[in-house]
């Protein structure tokens, strides 16, 4: 059977691994097995935005535009933002 090694992963991640692993009666090897063969079983699941499932929901938000046109001109306002430029400091 083949094996697969995992290097440098990060201390906070392999905890959060180990504590499910427990939590489910598996070793960690087990874990990542599962993790991984749900995962492809059914990838599209994995793939939700949560910005644009909230922004679906019915009533949560009043707008006309589609979730798509509100998370791509937050995303754009982002980029453009010149608020910290120099001499737009709000501290000075």
């Amino acid at each position: 059977m083949p094996n697969l090694q995992v290097k440098d992963i990060d201390e906070k991640l392999y905890s959060l691994l180990r504590e499910k692993a427990r939590s489910e009666n598996r070793s960690i090897s087990q874990e990542v097995v599962t993790i991984l063969e749900e995962y492809l079983a059914n990838p599209l699941a994995f793939k939700s935005n949560p910005a644009q499932e909230f922004l679906k929901l019915k009533g949560a938000w009043k707008d006309n535009r589609s979730a798509e046109e509100i998370i791509e001109d937050t995303r754009k306002s982002r980029t453009t933002n010149r608020r910290f430029e120099s001499g737009n400091d709000i501290f000075t």
